[in-house]
């Protein structure tokens, strides 16, 4: 038997020229199957060939001969199309911001005034005055302003390109790395080819899923993760609106308190120099942890090819947009989303207590808005669904609600300095068995009123030397905490 030849006479049926399937048994079979130049009814690699435009152009024919509506199937192919263009890196990021700015435009985005322009800048200016009052770390806010949806997508792009293209990096090596080294070699060009379709496909969903945030976020903070230049204050009045209606507050009040959550972002970030390279490791240490189950994969691009129609254009385009390549996380995937499910729930809920304090004696209707925001975190806000779509994380309230907590019960012990003293160093920080506790995080602190700054400077270097310590020096503080 020749090595083309499998055994059901289907070399008899080639051409001469024709390659076999260098997919076949592999997780890609049912997705590249006619890539050799079969037709849609091939498998939906047949889309990718010579001809695609053309039989776009046939189906569209045939259905408006036959009465039916005529589909915008240019508009898909287009699409499709934009995917096999030439791009660097591991995602299409033009595709992505394009895609993006189109769902952004199914809507109205008026630019903002300069008279919305100005009341975000007043109200930031009040409330990084009130919160001198909440704690001791100083103004993060260099600048202020006031966003289109559109603006939000562009001026936030950098830092999301940073976020996602080593997951999408890492996705692309890890999907061409499941081909047998047969297959691989094979392939030939077509494993390139595969690298790009996979990019492209990627950079389609996450740009849905950043035009979709760009329709609910207040402010370049609210997802817990700087998203701007540091020092860079900024809301979306537009959304702000939205946030509003029925609330039964005044239209400044909402302002002003999503001013203050804002300017807390903005104070922690600044305050705390290692806090926005941990949370983009724990995402680059996620990226890392991808690995592929080509069982798995196979079942699912088989599931979910099997009912695609392609005279549907609605069909098509859920393929096109829908995680056709949701990978099953594994273990280190699974811990590095904790840690970042952790952090940023640390993060929001310091923001929670810091913003309440502030509040606590000039606002009446604060306590009614920070139900809102949790309410709005728990129907699904636009950290969880954009986390979700993008890297996996969830960002569950229970955890805000938890961390917020932990922090006010800590400030009662200790005071806003023992609070505000965690953020030292990541060693510091609540784990998650310390949310499963909140009131039990060092439940033995009592404030550091008798503590010289020499004292708790000492403190602080014996809990950070902890079991590892050299010889010489301190023998460890890894059996218990300071009782600063």
């Amino acid at each position: 038997m020749s090595s083309g030849d499998d055994g059901t006479g289907e070399h008899e049926g080639r051409g001469e020229d024709e390659q076999p399937n260098p997919f076949k048994g592999t997780p890609f079979e049912q997705l590249f199957g006619g890539m050799a130049g079969g037709g849609l009814g091939g498998g939906l690699g047949g889309a990718f060939g010579k001809d695609f435009q053309q039989q776009f152009q046939a189906f569209g024919q045939q259905l408006g001969g036959a009465g039916g509506q005529m589909p915008d199937l240019g508009q898909l192919f287009g699409q499709i199309q934009a995917m096999l263009q030439p791009y660097d890196g591991p995602l299409n990021w033009e595709l992505a911001l394009d895609t993006a700015r189109r769902v952004v435009a199914q809507q109205p985005d008026p630019s903002p005034t300069q008279k919305q322009k100005d009341a975000v800048a007043d109200a930031v200016r009040l409330a990084d005055h009130w919160l001198d009052d909440a704690t001791d770390l100083p103004s993060g806010i260099t600048s202020t302003t006031a966003w289109s949806r559109a603006e939000w997508v562009v001026e936030t792009a950098a830092v999301w390109r940073h976020l996602v293209e080593p997951i999408a990096a890492r996705s692309v090596d890890a999907l061409s790395d499941a081909l047998p080294e047969e297959a691989r070699a094979m392939s030939g060009p077509l494993l390139g080819m595969l690298g790009k379709v996979i990019g492209g496909m990627l950079a389609s969903q996450v740009g849905s899923g950043l035009g979709t945030l760009a329709q609910e976020v207040l402010s370049v903070s609210d997802v817990g993760v700087p998203l701007a230049p540091a020092g860079r204050a900024a809301l979306v009045p537009a959304n702000v609106a939205a946030f509003a209606e029925g609330l039964d507050v005044s239209d400044d009040d909402v302002l002003l308190y999503l001013a203050l959550r804002e300017a807390a972002h903005q104070r922690l970030f600044a305050g705390v120099p290692w806090l926005r390279d941990h949370v983009v490791e724990a995402v680059t240490d996620y990226a890392s942890g991808i690995q592929i189950d080509t069982d798995a994969i196979q079942e699912r691009v088989e599931e979910q090819l099997r009912g695609i129609d392609p005279t549907d254009p609605a069909a098509m385009q859920r393929l096109v947009e829908g995680g056709m390549f949701d990978i099953p996380k594994s273990p280190v995937q699974q811990a590095a989303l904790q840690r970042l499910e952790v952090v940023l729930a640390l993060v929001e809920g310091w923001v929670d207590e810091v913003v309440g304090q502030a509040t606590a004696q000039r606002m009446p209707s604060a306590t009614k808005l920070q139900e809102a925001v949790r309410r709005r975190r728990a129907a699904g806000g636009p950290a969880e669904d954009t986390f979700a779509a993008l890297v996996g994380l969830e960002l569950r309230p229970r955890r805000l609600r938890d961390a917020s907590t932990l922090w006010g019960s800590l400030r009662t012990r200790q005071g806003v300095e023992g609070r505000d003293g965690v953020w030292m160093h990541p060693h510091l920080l609540p784990t998650a068995a310390d949310l499963d506790d909140p009131l039990g995080f060092r439940a033995d602190a009592t404030a550091p009123d008798s503590l010289s700054e020499e004292d708790f400077d000492a403190e602080l270097r014996k809990l950070l030397d902890g079991p590892d310590a050299s010889e010489g020096g301190s023998d460890g503080a890894g059996d218990g905490s300071p009782t600063a």
